[in-house]
């Protein structure tokens, strides 16, 4: 494989499984240098021992993006090893979905935490960065959900679409300086399915997953396009679902 990202600093959120485990290896493989952050450590490891038995470079440290300061010490850490930071990928993010009128008060304030917050905290942790030497490119993962609204996806819409706003304002703002990409994937294999209360929910997600979801190779594929565009070329907004998802 051609090393097109070589020795780009690219910190990744929700990076022990998923999108974000593809991603880590993927854009390894294509040279950078990826700097993992997710809670499950041993997975972390795992993927590190991966990434830097296959010739690349990785790093990685136990984060929880519903606090501020483990964003913080994520970009941090890129800076100390790698001397810089050139992407943040803030792909950390959960579902509970149900009925708006269940009342799952607490599964709301989760998925604001994680989906909303985790990505602020993300773009707080490396805007500084990026000011300082005058380039930078944050990748938000996102989702088809508010792009399609529909029942039991409400307020986990209602975060997607919250990061899409904020994602296009700042992009806006940065007015290139800093590129700004959101990726909106669809169904996608991945286990965020199995941290669902909601068993109907679960079982229907899952039964979605398997007939008609794509791997997530796909959307690291996408991210890994939006990145290597040239300095002066921005991928403002990418939706990557399977092609039978209406």
């Amino acid at each position: 494989m051609e090393r097109t990202l070589e020795g780009k600093v690219i910190a990744i959120t929700g990076a022990s499984s998923g999108i974000g485990e593809a991603t880590a290896l993927l854009l390894a493989e294509k040279g950078a240098k990826v700097v993992l952050g997710a809670r499950r450590t041993e997975r972390l490891q795992s993927l590190s021992d991966r990434i830097e038995a296959a010739g690349g470079s990785c790093i990685w440290l136990e984060a929880d993006v519903t606090q501020r300061n483990d964003l913080q010490k994520l970009v941090d850490l890129a800076c100390e090893r790698f001397g810089t930071l050139d992407v943040i990928i803030n792909n950390a993010g959960v579902g509970q979905l149900s009925r708006i009128d269940e009342l799952d008060v607490e599964g709301w304030e989760q998925m604001i935490d994680v989906n909303l917050k985790g990505v602020l905290y993300g773009i707080a942790a490396a805007m500084p960065v990026f000011l300082k030497q005058g380039s930078g490119h944050i990748v938000n993962v996102i989702s088809t959900s508010g792009i399609k609204i529909v029942p039991t996806q409400g307020v986990y819409a209602g975060t997607k679409n919250a990061v899409r706003t904020i994602t296009e304002a700042l992009r806006q703002e940065s007015a290139g300086q800093v590129r700004v990409t959101g990726i909106s994937p669809g169904f996608v294999q991945t286990e965020m399915p199995n941290a669902m209360k909601n068993v109907t929910m679960k079982n229907a997600i899952r039964d979605t997953m398997e007939s008609i979801a794509i791997s997530p190779q796909a959307i690291a594929r996408a991210i890994a396009f939006a990145i290597e565009q040239p300095a002066d070329v921005e991928i403002g907004d990418l939706v990557i679902r399977p092609s039978v998802q209406n």
